[in-house]
């Protein structure tokens, strides 16, 4: 019994190297784990058909775009009426 226990110094490289294992084997090991399970898939439920009467998005888009267009063209118009009548001093004076 003459041996002596001795303690080893872990240098930084060493303890980095570890770790880079460590985390390598816990990326590694879940999707092991996870394809072994016994689980089914269950089967997805039929979508149900929209009614006929139901918009589809596309055409729910095109006419918020057309009554932009609408209200938009609308303000225009009535901006430039109000401007010419600025500008040309016809407008009423009460």
């Amino acid at each position: 019994m003459s041996e002596k226990i001795k303690s080893e110094v872990i240098s930084r490289r060493r303890a980095l190297s570890l770790l880079g294992l460590a985390a390598a084997l816990s990326l590694t090991v879940p999707p092991t784990v996870l394809m072994v399970s016994d689980a089914e898939a269950q089967p997805a439920p039929a979508p149900a058909p929209a009614p006929a009467d139901e918009k589809t998005g596309t055409e729910r888009r095109h006419e918020r775009r057309e009554h932009r267009r609408e209200r938009r063209h609308e303000r225009r118009k009535h901006r430039r009426e109000r401007h010419e009548e600025r500008s040309t001093g016809t407008e009423e004076k009460k």
